[in-house]
């Protein structure tokens, strides 16, 4: 299935809002520099224009600051390019505050007696705060919503994960269900009277497949029931005896493993190397588990010939490939040995649980 575009869904979707975030910076800078201007008293109108224009000026340094020496000097690292850049663009705004200010309110607003509010040294003070601490509220929130999209891509990460493991699995059941259709079919077509246990016993498996197996993870021990069971339904179909030999060495039979990864290779055995009649080397499977590892490895003969292949073979084993790369992306060897005589598969999965 198609990947989800995750960078071009955050983009689409950011919430990143510079007005908002100008508007609070310079209401909050106003409702504080108005307060230190007037040390707390009842702002007059002299006061609301002084501070204003002290603002218009020191938002130059500022957005200076956001919009070139932040991305282009701290965001790659240029430390010292960015300290150098960043002390100029302050002293250089403080003398022409310093020089300019004052002459250029008496000028705009003649009928107003303007006094500086500010010493040299306040001035020096008030300017390397305001440009330090609107500094460290963008760098704040950049960081929010580099957080938040972080997130975004987190949880449509999860969603697509989900996506693609229902989409296999709704492919696993069908596929499941066809193959063993077939078997009924051809006990019926040949009116064998073991035909109803069959059925009943594939009522059991298709129980586990579309009910049990819809979970994250199954005990170890029940996939071996499924093995189990799946290989005395297929008995009834296929009349070589000794078909199958099955090796079971577990440590515990608790060990934590996600669902269906091993029907489809025992499906594949009986698809292309069993023969009913004919058949002459079994199926050999070995299940083994110690502390964190599980290995599970099957073989059988490799029929070229098999009358049951078909356009829709490896759906079984393209399925688990899909799976495996899912849920266990880098816990999971799948080595397929295919030669003239045998077919044999080794999966070696490692929990990190």
């Amino acid at each position: 299935m198609p990947s989800l575009n995750l960078n071009q869904i955050i983009k689409s979707k950011n919430v990143h809002r510079p007005l908002l975030f100008h508007s609070i910076l310079w209401t909050l800078a106003f409702v504080i520099l108005i307060f230190v201007f007037t040390k707390g008293k009842l702002p007059v109108t002299i006061d609301f224009v002084y501070t204003i224009g002290f603002l218009i000026l020191i938002a130059i340094p500022v957005c200076i600051n956001f919009y070139w020496l932040i991305p282009k000097f701290l965001k790659k690292e240029y430390y010292l390019k960015y300290s150098f850049g960043f002390i100029i663009t302050g002293l250089l705004f403080g003398y022409f505050i310093y020089r300019y200010f004052q002459p250029i309110l008496d000028e705009l607003f003649p009928s107003y007696f303007f006094i500086s509010y500010l010493t040299n040294n306040n001035l020096i003070i008030v300017i390397s705060i305001f440009l330090v601490s609107t500094t460290l509220l963008k760098l704040g929130e950049d960081w929010f919503y580099f957080n938040s999209n972080e997130n975004k891509i987190l949880k449509l990460k999860s969603l697509q994960f989900e996506t693609q493991l229902s989409s296999l699995r709704s492919q696993i059941n069908p596929h499941f269900l066809f193959n063993s259709l077939n078997v009924i079919y051809a006990l019926a077509l040949e009116k064998k009277e073991d035909i109803s246990q069959a059925i009943i016993q594939l009522s059991d498996i298709l129980r586990y497949v579309i009910y049990d197996s819809d979970m994250d993870r199954v005990s170890l021990n029940e996939e071996i029931i499924l093995l189990k069971n799946y290989i005395a339904f297929q008995n009834y179909r296929v009349k070589t005896p000794n078909t199958t030999k099955l090796t079971i060495e577990v440590e515990n039979e608790n060990y934590q493993i996600y669902p269906m990864l091993l029907l489809p290779l025992l499906e594949n055995s009986y698809k292309h190397g069993i023969v009913s009649g004919e058949t002459q080397t079994p199926i050999t499977i070995s299940v083994k588990q110690q502390n964190k590892t599980f290995s599970f490895s099957i073989s059988n003969a490799n029929l070229k010939t098999n009358t049951l292949e078909d356009k829709h073979s490896g759906v079984g084993i393209n399925n688990l490939k899909n799976n495996l790369k899912l849920v266990y992306p880098n816990n999971h060897k799948l080595i397929i040995d295919d030669n003239s005589d045998n077919y044999k598969v080794t999966l070696t999965l490692t929990n990190e649980i």
